[in-house]
């Protein structure tokens, strides 16, 4: 099973498929050198995420993991619709799996929304908690700046405190009860959100719902690993493998062991 991302961030998301599915292999793809995929276009995220894909096709992957919503949000559909059609392979994302997991969350149908500028312009989001509950409201903030500072593994400082504190403001305001992290890399201050957000409000993470949308994929698909193992998992990175590491391993929370650099081109300038 393979998992890609702009970075380190979809690591929150391997982290929650090694402790729900610890039977299965898993590739993680960190297309680091090209981060972050926040501030890319939409045309770019596409040519990116289909030549991340065509190589974890080529190493073995019998299911394909879009861990990162900006990704998500450009690509999804096209290469869903590809795989399925070119090599019988499913395509998950990480922007429908929280969107249902909110709207049944919620009490008082506010919802809000922390995530990249990319994604927050996509109108993704809106989408999927609109088809989950029409009657909830999604209040949406950009957050320009958080995955990088998270993304650079620095000490967090008191500038950091108060960035989050001035994007969880307007959800504050508008009395949102449920707030979806809309960006992998969010799950690693979790601590400093629900303070500025208050103790009531529900946390919805990319990796909880994406392992469940996982499991049932495989199990739908016959393709679930049986039996008492436990799988491997190696990593590829586009950037420094050392700073790869150095960051990956809090996002993990486990140890990386060897990690690959690997190069790909791009058909779109960047």
């Amino acid at each position: 099973m393979a998992v890609f991302d702009s970075g380190v961030g979809g690591l929150t998301v391997l982290h929650e498929l090694l402790v729900a599915l610890p039977e299965e292999d898993y590739i993680y793809f960190g297309d680091t050198e090209r981060f972050p995929y926040g501030s890319r276009s939409p045309a770019e995220l596409r040519d990116f995420s289909d030549q991340i894909a065509d190589w974890l096709v080529a190493r073995g992957a019998k299911l394909v993991v879009i861990a990162c919503n900006s990704a998500t949000a450009a690509a999804l559909d096209g290469l869903r619709e590809r795989l399925a059609r070119t090599a019988g392979i499913t395509v998950i994302g990480v922007i429908e799996p929280e969107s249902v997991l909110a709207a049944a969350a919620t009490r008082n149908g506010h919802i809000g929304l922390l995530a990249t500028v990319a994604t927050v312009e996509s109108g993704a989001y809106d989408r999927a908690v609109a088809a989950a509950d029409p009657q909830t409201k999604l209040v949406s903030v950009a957050c320009p700046d958080l995955a990088p500072v998270i993304q650079a593994g620095s000490p967090f400082s008191d500038e950091t405190v108060e960035m989050v504190r001035s994007y969880c403001d307007p959800l504050r305001e508008a009395n949102v009860d449920t707030v979806i992290l809309g960006c992998t890399h969010y799950p690693l201050v979790r601590p400093l959100l629900q303070r500025a957000l208050g103790p009531k409000v529900r946390i919805i993470t990319s990796g909880d719902a994406a392992a469940r949308r996982v499991e049932h994929a495989l199990s739908v698909g016959g393709i679930r690993r049986e039996g008492n193992r436990e799988g491997t998992y190696e990593f590829f990175c586009t950037g420094d493998p050392a700073q790869f590491t150095g960051v990956g391993e809090r996002f993990l929370q486990l140890p990386l062991g060897a990690v690959e650099r690997i190069k790909l081109e791009s058909e779109v300038s960047q």
